[in-house]
Order: structure tokens, then sequence, then C-alpha cells
């Protein structure tokens, strides 16, 4: 993120960067993308953001991987101050059945049997967006973080209609990602409820058809962007990265 931050500071001169860090350092930083509460890092993100006088007008998001679903949480449950385009680059906004190369098979097997546990949920971050096409009614019922954010549990209004204030929500997916399964989740598809074999695009699923995050809505009013990387987990050129999304999103 600080090459990334540099990289487009040079690029841009005289843009204001803000990189959220989660607690007070980068290792502790680092600790929190694995372990802690989604629900008080969104908390603690919202605060910062809200008390930054340099964004108060609006900003644009960036979120890679989980930071997206995190920056996601935010723009749902902190309209103020206004997000205005929000960036996605690998995040699993469906969730994760699986976890790749990343594991050993005992580990996913272990892992599919404790995941919906409280102190599983409550602990460990991967735990909350994991999403078990095979048990959906586990799912709803236990994650303490996704399936409330995806309005699978409850229709919650607000979510749809702070949602509904980005005038850009671009989601990037990567081709040959070997870390989020099912990859078509970085475009909000998933596997077909009951399975783990027959991946549903977005438009096909029960989200979209019933309109629960007011996606269908933006889509028609032309603000989604779905842009694409043959590449693994956030594996893009730099190139391809100020063409394609500093230049059309960030500016």
């Amino acid at each position: 993120m600080i090459a990334l931050k540099s990289f487009i500071e040079m690029y841009k001169p005289g843009i204001y960067i803000r990189s959220i860090m989660i607690g007070e350092d980068i290792e502790e930083d680092r600790e929190y993308s694995f372990y802690g509460n989604l629900n008080d890092q969104v908390e603690e993100v919202c605060h910062k953001l809200a008390s930054d006088p340099k964004l108060q007008k609006g900003y644009h998001a960036m979120g890679f991987s989980q930071g997206g679903l995190l920056f996601r949480a935010v723009a749902q449950r902190c309209p103020s101050p206004p997000m205005k385009n929000l960036i996605t680059i690998g995040s699993p906004h469906q969730g994760i059945y699986g976890c790749g190369s990343t594991c050993t098979f005992i580990i996913q097997w272990w892992f599919r049997r404790l995941v919906y546990y409280s102190h599983i949920q409550q602990t460990y971050v991967v735990a909350q967006y994991w999403h078990d096409p095979i048990e959906e009614d586990k799912y709803r019922q236990h994650s303490i973080f996704l399936a409330d954010i995806n309005n699978e549990k409850e229709i919650n209004e607000t979510y749809r209609e702070n949602l509904q204030k980005l005038e850009n929500f671009v989601m990037v997916k990567f081709l040959e990602d070997t870390t989020v399964y099912p990859n078509e989740s970085q475009w909000f598809g998933f596997y077909a409820s009951g399975q783990n074999e027959e991946v549903l695009p977005l438009r096909e699923t029960r989200l979209y058809e019933e309109d629960r995050l007011g996606l269908k809505e933006m889509d028609e009013a032309g603000k989604l962007h779905f842009l694409s990387v043959e590449a693994d987990h956030l594996r893009f050129g730099v190139d391809w990265f100020f063409q394609e999304i500093v230049n059309k999103f960030v500016v």
C-alpha cells in the first residue's frame, strides 16, 4: 500500500491520499488482517474518515482483496463523509468457499466444520466472509459480517440507500485467481445454492434478482463497472492500474 500510494502521488502531484491503518502500527495492521472482528474494524475506519478534515467534501475509496469488502461496508454504514467512487480489487463480495493454494485439504476440512461457531466468527477475519453454499441457512444465521452487509439476514434499507449514493462501483476480478474461490465472487457471483460446482454470475443471483442491495438498480443506471485481469490474485501491472483505475475513477 505504501508503494502504491507513492506511485499515485508521483503520477498525480498534489493529490491527497489517506492510507487507512487498522490499529496503532504496521504490525497491528497486519495482525488485524487475520484476527479480530470486521465490524469493529469498519467502525474504526469510519471514525478515521469522519475525523479527517480533508475528506469532508467526499472521497474515492480503493480496497484490495478483503480491504475492498471492508470499504463496501463503510459505504453502506457510514455515509458521511460521502464516498464517491468505490474501487474493489480482487475483493470477495459474495465471500469465499475454500482457500485455494493458501491452505491444505485437512485445514479446509476442519474449517468448514467449525467456521460458524461463535468463537471462530468473533476471532478469525476470514471466517466472517466464509460463505457455505451447501448450508446457506447456517451461513445466514451465524455469519456476523458478510450475511449482514449483503442483506441476506433481512433487508436493511439504509444499506441499499447508502450504496446507491455511489457515483461508480468498480469491481476488478482476477481470472486466474488461486486465493478467492470462486473468483466470480469478485464480481458478486457465487455458487448456486445447495452445491459448490455451478457458479452463477451476479445477474442470476438471488441478491440481484430481488435487488436486496440495490445492485440491479445501480447496474441499470450504469454505475457498476466490471474489470478483469488475466492473472493471479492482485497480480496487476502498473500501466494497467493507472490507465484503467487511476485515470478513470480516481482523478
